[in-house]
């Protein structure tokens, strides 16, 4: 892996037993940032009057000004939360549609947010499209695939910025030009970008944007966002009703600084007693990030997950879903469909290789994560393992 002094796998708490290539799904948090987290833990119970009514206000605008910097948005336009589907569920609870309205997304979304894209319009009689965006991936003719599924009763647009499933990243910006153009809403899950790949959100153009802090930022479990342009905020509303709403007056010195103002930061951050731990140790994250060049070595991890595609694929005859530029450390390799749901089990039991099996239509991948931690060695480990895995039962 990339050339550095340090031993990276050694700044984590991974098993060492444990071939890790899933970084994707939940992240892996570095010692030093969960040593951070625990530090705010223990200051929190020190003094919880102190930490959450006094303090927390000022620490938490500390935190998301130091996120917001690395996003390219103005703290005031970000707000906690504990992960990617929450924020949809705030956006998709929030939007007061009509029967017949339309909320247009595709086929490669993740499954917990079309659940809660499809409860939320059957409630309300509107209508779920969804967009098909054939593979392998063709990043030109994506944005006129989406839009010609665009009605006059579409009322917003959600999609992946990087699918789960298929680790495709969707050209957001333009689609999101797009829609704005027509004065139609978006929604960006952007549940693996931070940190995967580089993010301004005030140039992307989304209304709202969710991603979570805890994958490729490697901040602790229970950290993400949701960011609203600031024209969209008034839409966006707290899923749990609480302080933030208020107009009384303040009783601690936090609440006064927001006395009698209802805003998007509030209805969102004030909902009463919660760990905000996770939060708060963001910042520590970004730090790891820049004091041991994780910006530098993307590159090389791209590389080496290109280079372990084509020996999957070439011992298996099929064909990429995507190449060139929209390779990503987390990519979605083809593997045979025979077998398929055995795999993930018999990689980890047999090999004691964690790596995600997933599938989209009649497709099945093999989802790695090549993370800077990540060594030649563990791919080679994998590609031995499918190898073995197709000769000897995959087909049986």
């Amino acid at each position: 892996m990339p050339q550095t002094t340090v031993n990276l796998r050694s700044l984590f708490l991974l098993s060492p037993d444990v071939i890790f290539l899933n970084h994707g799904s939940f992240g892996a948090c570095p010692r030093e940032v969960f040593t951070e987290y625990q530090r705010w833990q223990l200051e929190l119970e020190i003094n919880p009057v102190e930490f959450l009514g006094r303090r927390s206000g000022e620490l938490l605008l500390y935190a998301r000004t130091a996120l917001g910097k690395f996003l390219g948005a103005r703290p005031q336009d970000l707000v906690f939360i504990s992960n990617s589907t929450a924020g949809v569920n705030a956006i998709a609870k929030s939007l007061k549609l009509k029967p017949g309205d339309e909320v247009l997304s595709t086929d490669h979304e993740y499954g917990a947010c079309d659940n809660t894209w499809e409860l939320v319009c059957r409630e309300q009689g509107a209508t779920y499209v969804k967009a098909a965006i054939p593979l392998p991936f063709d990043s030109v003719s994506f944005c006129d695939r989406v839009w010609q599924k665009v009605t006059p009763r579409t009322r917003l647009i959600f999609f992946s910025h990087i699918t789960s499933a298929t680790a495709v990243p969707f050209p957001a910006q333009e689609l999101c030009a797009r829609a704005r153009a027509a004065r139609i809403l978006t929604m960006v899950d952007g549940a693996h970008a931070p940190g995967l790949i580089d993010l301004d959100l005030e140039k992307l153009g989304a209304d709202f944007y969710v991603g979570n802090c805890h994958k490729w930022l490697m901040a602790p479990k229970g950290s993400a966002f949701l960011y609203a342009r600031e024209s969209a905020q008034p839409l966006a509303q707290g899923l749990v009703t609480s302080w933030g709403y208020s107009e009384r007056t303040a009783l601690n010195a936090d609440q006064e600084a927001y006395a009698g103002r209802e805003t998007f930061e509030r209805r969102h951050q004030w909902q009463g007693t919660r760990d905000i731990a996770a939060f708060l140790a963001v910042p520590a994250a970004l730090e790891f990030r820049r004091k041991y060049g994780w910006e530098r070595m993307r590159a090389e991890c791209r590389t080496l997950a290109a280079l372990t595609q084509e020996r999957i694929l070439a011992a298996n005859g099929l064909a990429p879903v995507v190449s060139g530029d929209d390779i990503l450390q987390m990519l979605a390799i083809p593997v045979p469909r025979a077998g398929a749901e055995r795999l993930q089990k018999w990689l980890f039991n047999e090999r004691r290789i964690e790596v995600p099996v997933t599938a989209f239509g009649d497709m099945a991948f093999v989802r790695i994560s090549v993370q800077a931690y990540t060594t030649q060695a563990e791919l080679d480990a994998l590609v031995s393992a499918l190898a073995e895995f197709y000769k000897d039962k995959g087909n049986s």
